[in-house]
């Protein structure tokens, strides 16, 4: 068993300085620091992604929808589903990537 006490986990650069709490073959776990304006701007990814609000809140922006969400709150993104993720006041999420690595993730992966 492993565990990890979000609240206490440094965050030092916010969303330059994700920190990667497990990366294994079912999925990833990644904690970011969103720093005051800091936004992960708009992008996909190759795996379902969730998002957890662990604390703070954040402005999530996904397919023509915005959606303001505080802490408790949870998202989950199709595979190459586009959104973008901003706080004003600074916030602090865990995202989970699912299956990880996902088909095509990787360059020259056909995902066979």
């Amino acid at each position: 068993m492993r565990s990890w006490n979000l609240s206490e986990i440094d965050t030092p650069g916010g969303s330059r300085s994700p920190v990667v709490l497990d990366s294994a073959e079912p999925a990833r776990a990644v904690l970011i620091g969103l720093e005051p304006g800091q936004e992960l701007g708009d992008h996909e990814v190759k795996e379902h992604a969730f998002l957890l609000i662990v604390e703070g809140s954040v402005r999530v922006e996904a397919g023509g929808e915005s959606l303001d969400a505080q802490s408790g709150m949870l998202f989950r993104f199709e595979p190459e589903e586009r959104h973008s993720v901003s706080s004003a006041d600074g916030a602090r999420i865990l995202l989970f990537l699912a299956p990880w690595p996902g088909a095509g993730h990787y360059r020259g992966d056909n995902g066979g």
